[in-house]
C-alpha cells in the first residue's frame, strides 16, 4: 500500500496573522480522493478528483481576472509522506 501524500504551501504572513495560513492537499493513492485543509483547525473538504478539477478550473479563471499570480506560489511542491513534512 503507498502512504498518503500531502502537498503544502504558507501564504506569506501578515500584521494580523504573522505565520500566514497553511494550505495543504492530502491524497490517498488507493482511492484517488483528495481533502482540502485551510488554516488551522479541522476545516477540511473531501473532494473527489472531478471535483477538485473543477474548482481548480473555477478558481483559475475567477484568479486570472484579478490580477497576475503573487510571487509566494511560484515555487515547486514536493509531496511528503506525512503530516508534518513540507513548507
Amino acid at each position: 500500500m503507498s502512504p498518503r501524500r500531502f502537498y503544502r504551501l504558507r501564504t506569506p504572513g501578515t500584521d494580523t496573522q504573522p505565520k500566514g495560513s497553511a494550505v495543504s492537499v492530502r491524497v490517498d493513492p488507493e482511492t484517488g480522493q483528495l481533502y482540502l485543509a485551510v488554516g488551522s483547525g479541522r476545516r477540511r473538504m473531501h473532494l473527489t478528483p472531478e471535483e477538485a478539477w473543477t474548482v481548480w478550473r473555477c478558481l483559475s479563471e475567477a484568479l486570472g481576472s484579478v490580477g497576475d499570480p503573487p510571487d509566494h506560489i511560484r515555487t515547486d511542491l514536493t509531496a511528503t509522506s506525512s503530516r508534518t513534512g513540507g513548507a
